[in-house]
C-alpha cells in the first residue's frame, strides 16, 4: 500500500493567535517578541513586506516599527500553548496516527483513510475544519513521504494559487516543484550542510535528489540518504505518536534589568532551577547532570563582557527540586564574579532517565524516596491547582519577576478574569 502524509502546519501562529480576539488586525502588520521583549519571533505576512529580519533585537528595529505603525505583542506562551492543543485536537479527528512535530504544526498519516482522487479535497476539508473550530489558518502539505509533506507545505505557504493545500502523490507535479525550490528548503538541510551542498553545485532540491545514494552515505551521513531516498518517494520516516523522551530541560531567559549584586541572581538561578525540576516532574523523568550559565549582554557597548558555565552531578538521579536547587546555588558560585552586569543566566538538566523503572543506588533510601517523591507531588498540586504556592528557601515568590514583558495581551482563554467580552 502507497503510503500517504500530510503535514498541517499553522500559518505564522503566533501572530495568529494574538489576532484571533483582534481581528482588527488583520491586515496590518504584527510582530511578535522572545522572552523579555528580546528579539522578533514571529512576524506577519505585511511585516515580512516591510523587511523586518527574524531574531532581529527589538533596539535595532524599533525605529521602523514605530515609522510603519506595526504593532507588537510580547510572546504569550500560555495563551499559544492552549491555541495549539485546541488545534491539535481538531487534527486528531483526521487521522488516528498524529506526529505533533512542534506547536504550530503536525503530521498526519492518511495511509488507506482516503482515495489519492480524495486528498487534495481532504486537505481542504482540514483547513476549513480547523479554521472554524479554532479560527487559526493553515496549510496543508500531502505526499508519500514525511519529507515530501514537508516540501508541499512549503509549496501552499509560497504559492497562494495553492489555496493552501498541496498534494504531491503524483511524480509529475512532485519533480516540478522539486525543481523550483531551493535545497535550503528541504526538511533537515541546515547551514552548514547547505554550504557543502552548494560548493558539490546543489542548489534546487532536485538536484539533491538526483545525488547519488553512494555519494551521500561517504560524503555526508545515513541521514543525508534517507533524505534523498524521502525525495524520490520512498518512505524511511513513519509517524512517530509518542515521540521520545527529552534529552535535556532547560529553563533560560534574559533579565528586564541588568543584575550587578549576587544575592539577585542567586534568586533567579533558584527559580530557574525550580522550575526546570517541575518539568522534570510533568515528564516523569530524573536528572543526574546540573549546568549552571551567566553572561552579560552581547550587544552593550558600555558594559565589559562575561560568559562562564559550571557543570556537576547530583550524588543519585533526582527530580526533588531542593536537592536541585541546592547543587544549582553551589554551582553559580563557581561562576559569579564581581564587576559584571548580568544580562542571562541558565539551568539545564541533563543525563536523564525514566523515573519508572528506576534502578537506585546501592546507598538509597527507599522510604526517603518515597518521602521526598510524595512532597513534591503535594507541592506541585498546591502549586497548579489554585489554592496558593508554595516556594523553596532562595527562591523569590513572585513569578516572572525578572521578565519584561510590556507588551502582553491578555490570558483569554485561560483566566477568567481576562475573558473576552462581546458588547
Amino acid at each position: 500500500m502507497t503510503r500517504s502524509y500530510a503535514l498541517v502546519d499553522c500559518n505564522n501562529f503566533y501572530v495568529s493567535c494574538e489576532r484571533l480576539f483582534r481581528p482588527e488586525l488583520k491586515r496590518r502588520p504584527v510582530v511578535i517578541l522572545s522572552n523579555n521583549d528580546g528579539c522578533v519571533v514571529s512576524r506577519s505576512q505585511e511585516a515580512k513586506k516591510l523587511n523586518i529580519p527574524m531574531a532581529t533585537p527589538l533596539f535595532k528595529v524599533e525605529q521602523l516599527l514605530k515609522r510603519h505603525r506595526v504593532e507588537i505583542f510580547s510572546s504569550n506562551y500560555t495563551l499559544y500553548a492552549d491555541i495549539s492543543s485546541r488545534v491539535m485536537q481538531t487534527l486528531e479527528t483526521f487521522s488516528p496516527q498524529v506526529e505533533i512535530y512542534s506547536i504550530d504544526e503536525a503530521f498526519l498519516d492518511l495511509t488507506g483513510l482516503i482515495t489519492a482522487e480524495a486528498r487534495y479535497d481532504y486537505g481542504q476539508e482540514i483547513r476549513q475544519t480547523v479554521q472554524r473550530h479554532v479560527g487559526i489558518p493553515v496549510c496543508v502539505g500531502i505526499a508519500p513521504t514525511k519529507t515530501l509533506a514537508k516540501l508541499a507545505n512549503h509549496g501552499a505557504k509560497t504559492y497562494p494559487a495553492t489555496n493552501g493545500v498541496v498534494d504531491l502523490s503524483r511524480p509529475e507535479r512532485r519533480d516540478r516543484l522539486l525543481k523550483i525550490t531551493p535545497v535550503s528548503e528541504i526538511w533537515g538541510v541546515g547551514k552548514r550542510t547547505l554550504l557543502r551542498l552548494q560548493h558539490m553545485g546543489i542548489h534546487t532540491a532536485w538536484d539533491l535528489s538526483a545525488l547519488s545514494i553512494k555519494t551521500a552515505r561517504r560524503q555526508f551521513s545515513v541521514v543525508m540518504e534517507r533524505t534523498i531516498r524521502e525525495l524520490r518517494g520512498e518512505a524511511c520516516i513513519d509517524i512517530d505518536a509518542q515521540p521520545a523522551p527529552q534529552q535535556q530541560v532547560i529553563c533560560s531567559r534574559s533579565f528586564g534589568e541588568k543584575i550587578s549584586a549576587y544575592a539577585p541572581l542567586r534568586e533567579t538561578v533558584c527559580e530557574f532551577a525550580a522550575r526546570a525540576a517541575e518539568k522534570l516532574r510533568h515528564n516523569r523523568q530524573l536528572a543526574r547532570m546540573i549546568t549552571v550559565s551567566v553572561r552579560t549582554s552581547a550587544y552593550s557597548a558600555e558594559d565589559p563582557c562575561y560568559a562562564n558555565s559550571a557543570s556537576g552531578s547530583l550524588p543519585s538521579y533526582s527530580n526533588d527540586s531542593r536537592q536541585i536547587i541546592a547543587r544549582a546555588t553551589s554551582l553559580l558560585q563557581t561562576v559569579w564574579k564581581d564587576g559584571y552586569r548580568y544580562a542571562k543566566a541558565g539551568v539545564m538538566l541533563s543525563d536523564l532517565s525514566l523515573d519508572s523503572p528506576f534502578q537506585p543506588d546501592l546507598f538509597d533510601d527507599p522510604s526517603c524516596r518515597a518521602r521526598n517523591t510524595a512532597l513534591m507531588k503535594a507541592m506541585d498540586q498546591i502549586n497548579h491547582g489554585g489554592s496558593g504556592s508554595i516556594w523553596l528557601g532562595g527562591q523569590r515568590p513572585q513569578r516572572d519577576w525578572f521578565m519584561n514583558r510590556a507588551h502582553l495581551s491578555p490570558a483569554y482563554t485561560t483566566r477568567w478574569e481576562q475573558l473576552p467580552i462581546v458588547s
